[in-house]
């Protein structure tokens, strides 16, 4: 069995300039480029040929877990074209894989469009970092970004728990050591107890998805290692409103405590369609670690945080509408996407024709 053709698909995400590609029992593959959904053939794919598609991508453990799980998150590389995170699962018509695009080379912050001051938390000797957004808004390549940094420039052991692994980072000034969970290790939970025997100084735990890891997280920061995480918040008042949610409420207080010392940082971020319709543009809500934010988390009184961000435009933060309103005046968005992505739409109301 050959994977020759679905080799043929994947080549075609990098010559369109895409992200993903889709191919589902019951629907033709679908290639996403700059944010929409184009078939690639007109035909539907039939079940059987969605699985002879797949299928042989897969070795045996791994076709085994999918029949165990009926779903799959796993990497593929295909040399001289790229790294994919792929996630294969069963739906109503029968196997289906989704394939993001993980681009080979890691850019600098400066080249990603981010901020750069952002680079001033791989400096942190210790602390929780949040980057925050929705799927496929750039979250893990603006931390490999940051991990390449600290990488090129310090001399630190740096531990990342990922499913799958992502960016593949080459050892530098760093020593870097990547599992991914479900082959090097049961769960990011089981990883992140056992990271401590590790020797690390920087920890990426590819996503906090769960009480356990994120409390797991919040602890290991506190322990005096540099956490970097991913979370699927908007803003950097909805990261903390939803880490402290997780929790039951007689924990909940204990949390705030624990936040309160060890979060350092929240760089939230969106990608928005270019109005040339040329790719798209990243803006950021950022959040620098403030005398005034342990206050702020302890009381719960999150609705500050957006005057705390208002009132720290001077050290670099920023609010995710502000951002959004100079990409606008920049004429790299349209209005309609600036009101459509913006949280007050109330401030975007009347640039809209008509």
């Amino acid at each position: 069995m050959s994977t020759e053709q679905i080799d043929k698909l994947l080549t075609m995400i990098k010559e369109l300039n895409g992200s993903d590609l889709h191919v589902s029992a019951g629907m033709p593959p679908k290639i996403r480029v700059h944010g929409h959904l184009r078939p690639v053939s007109k035909e539907p794919l039939t079940a059987a040929q969605t699985e002879a598609l797949l299928m042989p991508m897969l070795d045996e453990k791994r076709q085994n877990l999918l029949v165990e799980k009926n779903d799959l998150d796993w990497a593929y590389a295909l040399p001289g074209v790229a790294r994919f995170r792929c996630s294969f699962f069963r739906q109503q018509h029968g196997l289906a894989g989704v394939f993001r695009m993980i681009p080979e080379e890691i850019l600098p912050v400066s080249a990603l469009g981010v901020p750069t001051h952002i680079e001033k938390f791989c400096h942190l000797r210790n602390g929780l970092v949040l980057c925050t957004g929705p799927t496929g808004s750039g979250k893990s390549t603006t931390l490999a970004a940051l991990i390449d940094y600290i990488n090129q420039n310090q001399s630190r052991h740096i531990v990342t728990i990922e499913e799958p692994i992502e960016f593949v980072h080459q050892n530098k000034k760093s020593q870097i050591t990547q599992r991914e969970v479900g082959i090097d290790s049961e769960s990011f939970a089981k990883a992140l107890r056992s990271v401590g025997r590790q020797d690390p100084d920087v920890i990426l735990v590819g996503e906090l998805r769960d009480l356990e890891t994120i409390g797991l997280a919040i602890t290991a920061a506190e322990m005096g290692y540099l956490v970097f995480a991913t979370l699927h918040t908007n803003s950097a008042a909805k990261t903390v409103d939803r880490i402290i949610d997780v929790f039951p409420e007689e924990q909940q207080n204990q949390v705030r405590t624990m936040l309160s010392c060890s979060l350092k940082g929240i760089i939230a971020q969106l990608l928005i369609p270019k109005k040339d319709g040329k790719g798209r543009v990243v803006v950021n809500e950022l959040l620098f670690h403030d005398g005034a934010l342990p206050n702020i988390i302890r009381e719960g009184a999150v609705h500050k945080i957006v005057s705390l961000i208002e009132g720290g435009r001077g050290k670099g933060m920023q609010l995710m509408d502000d951002a959004i309103l100079a990409r606008l005046k920049e004429g790299s968005i349209s209005a309609e996407n600036a009101y459509r992505w913006a949280a007050e739409k109330k401030k975007f109301q009347h640039l809209l024709k008509g």
